[in-house]
Protein backbone atom coordinates (compact mmCIF):
# COMPACT_ATOMS: atom_id res chain seq x y z
CA UNK A 1 0.00 0.00 0.00
CA UNK A 2 1.53 3.37 -1.25
CA UNK A 3 1.63 5.54 2.09
CA UNK A 4 -0.10 9.42 2.06
CA UNK A 5 2.75 12.01 2.75
CA UNK A 6 1.48 14.01 5.86
CA UNK A 7 1.18 17.71 3.72
CA UNK A 8 -1.10 16.16 1.39
CA UNK A 9 -2.95 14.16 3.54
CA UNK A 10 -3.59 17.32 5.69
CA UNK A 11 -4.68 19.51 2.32
CA UNK A 12 -7.24 17.35 1.34
CA UNK A 13 -8.95 17.18 5.49
CA UNK A 14 -8.64 21.04 5.29
CA UNK A 15 -10.13 21.32 2.02
CA UNK A 16 -13.93 21.22 0.84
CA UNK A 17 -14.92 17.29 -1.03
CA UNK A 18 -14.87 19.77 -4.12
CA UNK A 19 -12.12 21.51 -3.82
CA UNK A 20 -9.92 18.36 -2.46
CA UNK A 21 -10.88 16.64 -5.26
CA UNK A 22 -9.77 19.06 -7.75
CA UNK A 23 -6.23 19.32 -6.01
CA UNK A 24 -6.33 15.95 -6.32
CA UNK A 25 -6.80 16.40 -10.65
CA UNK A 26 -4.40 19.00 -10.79
CA UNK A 27 -2.12 17.14 -9.11
CA UNK A 28 -2.28 13.96 -11.32
CA UNK A 29 -2.55 16.14 -14.84
CA UNK A 30 -6.36 16.70 -16.66
CA UNK A 31 -7.94 13.61 -18.14
CA UNK A 32 -9.37 13.94 -21.54
CA UNK A 33 -12.39 12.47 -22.76
CA UNK A 34 -14.58 12.64 -26.03
CA UNK A 35 -17.83 12.08 -27.44
CA UNK A 36 -18.83 13.25 -31.11
CA UNK A 37 -22.11 11.63 -32.43
CA UNK A 38 -23.38 12.15 -35.85
CA UNK A 39 -26.04 11.66 -37.80
CA UNK A 40 -25.97 11.30 -41.57
CA UNK A 41 -29.01 10.81 -43.63
CA UNK A 42 -30.81 10.79 -47.29
CA UNK A 43 -34.06 11.09 -48.76
CA UNK A 44 -35.11 11.07 -52.41
CA UNK A 45 -37.48 13.56 -51.85
CA UNK A 46 -36.89 17.03 -53.52
CA UNK A 47 -33.90 15.43 -56.34
CA UNK A 48 -31.89 14.17 -53.24
CA UNK A 49 -31.63 15.66 -50.00
CA UNK A 50 -28.94 14.73 -47.81
CA UNK A 51 -28.63 15.91 -43.61
CA UNK A 52 -25.99 15.65 -41.51
CA UNK A 53 -25.85 16.86 -37.84
CA UNK A 54 -22.49 16.82 -35.85
CA UNK A 55 -22.69 16.86 -31.95
CA UNK A 56 -19.91 16.90 -29.76
CA UNK A 57 -17.19 17.46 -27.13
CA UNK A 58 -14.01 16.69 -26.24
CA UNK A 59 -12.09 17.75 -22.46
CA UNK A 60 -12.86 17.57 -19.01
CA UNK A 61 -15.09 17.20 -16.62
CA UNK A 62 -15.59 21.12 -16.45
CA UNK A 63 -14.40 22.39 -19.62
CA UNK A 64 -14.87 21.17 -22.59
CA UNK A 65 -14.51 22.70 -26.56
CA UNK A 66 -17.38 21.68 -27.90
CA UNK A 67 -18.14 21.40 -32.16
CA UNK A 68 -21.55 21.45 -34.02
CA UNK A 69 -22.32 21.22 -37.70
CA UNK A 70 -25.10 20.88 -39.35
CA UNK A 71 -26.42 21.61 -43.07
CA UNK A 72 -28.05 20.10 -46.34
CA UNK A 73 -27.33 19.18 -49.64
CA UNK A 74 -30.44 18.95 -52.19
CA UNK A 75 -29.99 18.51 -55.62
CA UNK A 76 -26.24 18.56 -55.47
CA UNK A 77 -25.93 22.15 -54.18
CA UNK A 78 -25.90 23.59 -50.38
CA UNK A 79 -29.10 24.88 -49.22
CA UNK A 80 -27.40 25.29 -45.36
CA UNK A 81 -24.45 24.60 -43.62
CA UNK A 82 -22.69 25.86 -40.47
CA UNK A 83 -20.09 25.21 -38.09
CA UNK A 84 -20.24 25.98 -34.02
CA UNK A 85 -17.37 25.61 -31.73
CA UNK A 86 -17.58 26.56 -28.28
CA UNK A 87 -15.78 26.82 -24.63
CA UNK A 88 -18.09 24.75 -22.38
CA UNK A 89 -18.03 25.02 -18.78
CA UNK A 90 -20.49 22.54 -16.19
CA UNK A 91 -22.04 24.52 -14.01
CA UNK A 92 -24.32 21.31 -12.46
CA UNK A 93 -23.95 17.79 -12.91
CA UNK A 94 -26.51 17.80 -15.77
CA UNK A 95 -25.82 21.07 -17.40
CA UNK A 96 -22.80 23.24 -19.27
CA UNK A 97 -22.94 26.82 -20.30
CA UNK A 98 -21.25 27.53 -23.76
CA UNK A 99 -19.72 30.73 -25.33
CA UNK A 100 -18.29 30.79 -28.77
CA UNK A 101 -18.73 31.62 -32.43
CA UNK A 102 -20.92 29.79 -35.68
CA UNK A 103 -19.85 30.17 -38.66
CA UNK A 104 -22.47 30.09 -41.82
CA UNK A 105 -20.73 28.97 -45.32
CA UNK A 106 -24.65 28.73 -46.94
CA UNK A 107 -27.13 30.13 -47.76
CA UNK A 108 -24.63 32.84 -47.21
CA UNK A 109 -21.58 33.46 -45.57
CA UNK A 110 -21.87 34.79 -41.97
CA UNK A 111 -20.31 34.61 -38.72
CA UNK A 112 -21.66 34.92 -35.12
CA UNK A 113 -20.87 35.49 -31.88
CA UNK A 114 -22.89 32.22 -29.96
CA UNK A 115 -23.90 31.54 -25.96
CA UNK A 116 -26.04 29.18 -24.83
CA UNK A 117 -26.90 25.88 -22.47
CA UNK A 118 -27.40 22.28 -23.13
CA UNK A 119 -28.00 19.61 -20.61
CA UNK A 120 -30.46 16.94 -19.58
CA UNK A 121 -33.91 18.33 -18.35
CA UNK A 122 -36.48 17.23 -16.07
CA UNK A 123 -38.21 14.08 -17.31
CA UNK A 124 -34.95 13.03 -19.22
CA UNK A 125 -35.59 15.77 -21.91
CA UNK A 126 -32.06 16.64 -23.99
CA UNK A 127 -32.05 20.00 -24.08
CA UNK A 128 -30.42 22.68 -26.24
CA UNK A 129 -30.85 26.86 -25.82
CA UNK A 130 -28.22 29.14 -28.00
CA UNK A 131 -28.81 32.41 -29.26
CA UNK A 132 -26.82 34.09 -32.02
CA UNK A 133 -25.42 37.79 -32.76
CA UNK A 134 -24.28 37.83 -36.33
CA UNK A 135 -21.82 40.62 -37.49
CA UNK A 136 -24.51 42.38 -39.15
CA UNK A 137 -26.53 43.11 -35.70
CA UNK A 138 -28.93 40.26 -36.34
CA UNK A 139 -30.54 38.08 -33.35
CA UNK A 140 -31.85 34.69 -33.25
CA UNK A 141 -32.59 31.54 -31.25
CA UNK A 142 -32.41 28.05 -31.77
CA UNK A 143 -34.01 25.82 -29.51
CA UNK A 144 -33.86 21.88 -29.40
CA UNK A 145 -35.20 18.89 -27.56
CA UNK A 146 -35.37 14.89 -28.04
CA UNK A 147 -36.37 12.22 -25.68
CA UNK A 148 -35.37 8.67 -26.25
CA UNK A 149 -37.68 5.71 -25.70
CA UNK A 150 -35.85 2.51 -25.21
CA UNK A 151 -38.28 -0.02 -27.18
CA UNK A 152 -36.08 -2.58 -26.54
CA UNK A 153 -32.68 -2.96 -25.44
CA UNK A 154 -31.34 -2.22 -29.50
CA UNK A 155 -34.78 -0.29 -30.83
CA UNK A 156 -35.05 3.11 -29.73
CA UNK A 157 -37.48 6.19 -30.62
CA UNK A 158 -36.33 9.12 -30.37
CA UNK A 159 -38.88 12.32 -30.41
CA UNK A 160 -37.47 15.41 -31.33
CA UNK A 161 -38.24 19.07 -32.14
CA UNK A 162 -36.29 22.20 -32.95
CA UNK A 163 -37.90 25.87 -33.51
CA UNK A 164 -36.00 28.99 -35.07
CA UNK A 165 -36.87 32.29 -33.61
CA UNK A 166 -35.65 35.57 -34.91
CA UNK A 167 -35.90 39.36 -33.07
CA UNK A 168 -36.02 41.15 -36.80
CA UNK A 169 -36.39 40.74 -39.96
CA UNK A 170 -33.41 39.21 -42.25
CA UNK A 171 -34.60 39.42 -45.94
CA UNK A 172 -31.11 37.73 -47.30
CA UNK A 173 -32.36 34.74 -45.61
CA UNK A 174 -36.09 34.61 -46.45
CA UNK A 175 -36.94 34.73 -42.64
CA UNK A 176 -39.11 37.03 -40.50
CA UNK A 177 -39.22 38.49 -37.00
CA UNK A 178 -40.69 36.12 -34.24
CA UNK A 179 -41.13 32.31 -34.84
CA UNK A 180 -39.71 31.49 -37.89
CA UNK A 181 -39.32 28.09 -38.19
CA UNK A 182 -40.31 24.44 -36.62
CA UNK A 183 -39.31 21.10 -37.41
CA UNK A 184 -40.47 17.98 -35.46
CA UNK A 185 -39.94 14.11 -36.34
CA UNK A 186 -39.54 10.79 -34.79
CA UNK A 187 -36.66 8.77 -35.49
CA UNK A 188 -36.27 4.90 -34.76
CA UNK A 189 -33.04 3.32 -34.66
CA UNK A 190 -31.51 0.03 -34.30
CA UNK A 191 -28.41 -0.35 -32.33
CA UNK A 192 -25.99 -2.25 -33.96
CA UNK A 193 -23.59 -1.12 -31.48
CA UNK A 194 -23.67 1.50 -28.87
CA UNK A 195 -21.53 3.16 -31.49
CA UNK A 196 -22.97 2.18 -34.78
CA UNK A 197 -27.19 2.22 -35.52
CA UNK A 198 -28.83 2.49 -38.73
CA UNK A 199 -32.37 4.78 -38.37
CA UNK A 200 -35.57 5.98 -40.50
CA UNK A 201 -36.62 10.02 -39.57
CA UNK A 202 -39.86 10.64 -40.17
CA UNK A 203 -39.55 14.79 -40.09
CA UNK A 204 -42.50 17.32 -40.45
CA UNK A 205 -41.11 20.99 -41.06
CA UNK A 206 -43.28 24.42 -41.60
CA UNK A 207 -42.74 28.42 -42.00
CA UNK A 208 -44.38 29.94 -39.32
CA UNK A 209 -45.32 33.77 -39.42
CA UNK A 210 -43.82 36.54 -41.36
CA UNK A 211 -41.01 34.05 -42.98
CA UNK A 212 -44.42 31.78 -43.90
CA UNK A 213 -45.53 34.85 -45.29
CA UNK A 214 -42.18 35.56 -47.14
CA UNK A 215 -41.86 32.28 -48.62
CA UNK A 216 -45.56 31.86 -49.83
CA UNK A 217 -45.07 35.00 -51.40
CA UNK A 218 -41.94 33.44 -53.43
CA UNK A 219 -43.97 30.70 -54.69
CA UNK A 220 -42.46 28.59 -52.54
CA UNK A 221 -43.97 25.64 -49.83
CA UNK A 222 -43.94 26.68 -46.41
CA UNK A 223 -44.86 22.77 -45.20
CA UNK A 224 -42.79 19.42 -45.81
CA UNK A 225 -42.49 16.37 -44.45
CA UNK A 226 -39.59 13.66 -45.51
CA UNK A 227 -39.03 10.72 -44.36
CA UNK A 228 -35.36 10.23 -43.84
CA UNK A 229 -33.52 7.19 -43.93
CA UNK A 230 -29.69 7.28 -42.22
CA UNK A 231 -26.94 6.12 -39.86
CA UNK A 232 -26.01 7.45 -36.63
CA UNK A 233 -22.15 6.87 -35.45
CA UNK A 234 -20.01 7.83 -31.94
CA UNK A 235 -17.01 8.26 -31.90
Amino acid sequence: MKKIAPGILALALALPPHAAAQEAHAAHGPDLFHRIQTDLDYTGRHGGLWNWNVDGWIGGDVERLWIRSEGEIEDGDFERAEVQLYYGRNVHPYWDVLVGVRQDFAPRGETYLAAGVTGLAPYFFETEATAFVSTQGDVSARFEQSFELLLTQRLIAEPHVELNLFAQDVPELGAGAGFSTVEAGVQLRYEVTRKFAPYADLVWERDLGETASITRAGGEDVEDTTLRFGVRMWF
